[in-house]
């Protein structure tokens, strides 16, 4: 709506009614970065043994031997899921015999935990783990929970967008806060972890939901100078806000059910945005709502100090020159319609698929680092801060393709660094995990606008969804990626950061879009590099004889 620009020019980038929008936003955004990492501590698994019972019958030094060693991260620890058969050394112990001495554990039969299993309290009190026993043949089910939730994430990404066409910008942000904030309560009182896990997609749903909304009506309300900041930083930071404040609930409530409902509270403090926020004008104008779009300018003029003109907008004109002419529909084949752009969608997908895996696999792997679970998870928070800077930095001074394969490159190699660190220094191993999410995170952020710059007119918003959905599947699988560490530490940095090296390069191949205008058009497509010196492909032939059928007025 280029009429509405220029008709509500009149305000100013950056007044006060601009400040409050911006802030307000990027504060509603606060709970979606603790609720999105949650599963850290909620979820979290602590050191376990079987379960010996008191009525057993042993000595004090065969209850000590009752359990097995087994070598794990190069060192022998006790045995998390398997005991020495009960009977026998009860047996052992009436006979006055002597563990290792008068008989040898290695050769003794073993049983799994039949008595349930004892839960270390030094990092956590409770989690749904220790809740539910979510260990040794159920241990898959706490990775799933986390993967459920994202798959909420996907669900909410699909219909988010949507609904807040239908039904407005302000309505569906609280909306979909309430669920995020209602949700997460109800699982406070989870009898089973099925009933959890059930609640736990849903608050997935309304937490992507939220967080896509907010970012929406904020690019909506704001000009375009303080648009690019707002969607580049401001959303951003006050996501890691939110997640800095996880690891500070959690070490100080270290109960799940209680810490879940430390979390919820803050969202009880988004109710009284309602009567601040506005509803997004341009989607008034678009439902032919005029009088309440001018209610809001007018309202926007009045807290900046402007006096509006007396003739706001001349409405239904506008409204006229806002309607879509008649257009082209695109299909989701029309991102494969050339080998050009099937190759930029598919390394796009790539890219998005395996960045998203190595933020998140980083993100949820925090306990599994060395030292303190609670100082390294708000330390890959406020590492985040730093990232999105970066990142906007180099978005306003450097070519895209190359900054972006820089920064995987150098979060993928520092990641990789990590299994050749001697064991003594664990400082460095958590430094280098550092730099690793620093690189990612700002590989992240940078995507969005690089994706946008891409593709045309007719396909730039399904080329974003297709990409997101990519983005989606990637932290749908990446807890199992941390989980692949219960086998060996090493193998999940290995995974990531190879993959993550393998995307850098394969950056370089993308065209570069700094300081080109967007493309309208799939010919004004900017061409992958293997493609610039070559024959264009049948499809891109025709559309030269026929180009109609291509351009649209978008």
């Amino acid at each position: 709506m280029r009429d509405y620009d220029a008709a509500t020019a009149f305000l100013g980038e950056w007044g006060r009614f601009q400040r409050l929008v911006f802030f307000l936003l990027s504060a509603s955004i606060i709970p979606n970065g603790f609720n999105g990492m949650s599963a850290v501590f909620l979820a979290g698994t602590p050191e376990h043994r079987c379960a010996v019972p008191r009525g057993a019958n042993l000595s004090s030094e065969w209850r000590n031997a009752s359990i097995p060693l087994e070598l794990r991260g190069g060192r022998e620890a006790p045995s998390r899921c398997r005991r020495y058969r009960l009977a026998a050394l009860a047996n052992f112990s009436a006979l006055g015999l002597r563990p290792g001495s008068d008989v040898e554990l290695e050769a003794l039969e073993q049983e799994p935990c039949l008595d349930g299993w004892e839960y270390s309290r030094d990092v956590y009190s409770s989690t749904i783990v220790t809740e539910w026993n979510l260990v040794c043949e159920d241990d898959w089910k706490a990775p799933l929970t986390t993967s459920l939730f994202f798959v909420g994430v996907l669900i909410g990404s699909f219909i988010s967008g949507q609904l807040s066409d239908r039904f407005g910008r302000k309505s569906i942000l609280f909306l979909t806060m309430a669920v995020q904030t209602g949700f997460s309560f109800l699982q406070i009182f989870s009898t089973s972890w099925e009933m959890f896990t059930v609640l736990f997609l849903i608050v997935g749903m309304g937490q992507i939901s939220n967080y896509v909304v907010a970012f929406i009506l904020g690019t909506e309300i704001l000009g375009k100078s303080v648009r690019i900041l707002f969607s580049t930083l401001g959303v951003c930071i006050f996501f890691a806000f939110g997640y800095m404040l996880l690891p500070l609930f959690a070490y100080f409530i270290r109960d799940w059910r209680m810490l879940l409902l430390a979390l919820t509270v803050p969202g009880l403090f988004c109710i009284p945005l309602w009567w601040v926020i506005p509803e997004s004008p341009r989607w008034l104008i678009s439902q032919g709502r005029y009088k309440e779009a001018e209610v809001i300018i007018r309202k926007a003029a009045k807290i900046n100090g402007i006096a509006a003109p007396a003739v706001l907008l001349t409405l239904q004109r506008y409204m006229q020159d806002s309607k879509p002419q008649q257009q082209q529909k695109a299909i989701l084949l029309d991102l494969f319609r050339t080998r050009n752009i099937a190759t930029i969608t598919i390394m796009s997908l790539l890219l998005w698929f395996f960045t998203s895996v190595g933020y998140f696999g980083l993100s949820l792997s925090t306990p599994d680092w060395h030292g303190n679970a609670y100082l390294n998870c708000f330390l890959s928070a406020v590492i985040e801060v730093p990232a999105y800077v970066i990142a906007w930095l180099l978005l306003r001074s450097l070519p895209r393709r190359y900054s972006l394969s820089g920064i995987l490159f150098l979060g993928g190699s520092v990641v990789l660094f990590i299994q050749l660190v001697p064991a003594d220094l664990n400082v460095l191993s958590v430094c280098l995990v550092m730099l690793g999410k620093f690189g990612i995170t700002a590989a992240f952020s940078m995507l969005y606008v690089y994706n946008v710059e891409l593709y045309p007119t007719l396909v730039r918003n399904m080329a974003v969804g297709a990409t997101s959905t990519a983005s989606r599947l990637g932290s749908i699988i990446a807890p199992y990626f941390v989980y692949l560490g219960a086998y060996d530490r090493f193998l999940p940095y290995i995974l990531m950061g190879s993959l993550t090296v393998l995307i850098g390069i394969l950056t370089l191949f993308l065209p570069e879009s700094y300081g080109k205008p967007l493309p309208e058009s799939f010919e004004q497509m900017l061409k992958v590099k293997c493609f610039r010196n070559r024959q264009q492909t049948t499809g891109i032939r025709s559309s030269k004889e026929s180009p109609k059928s291509l351009v649209t007025p978008l």
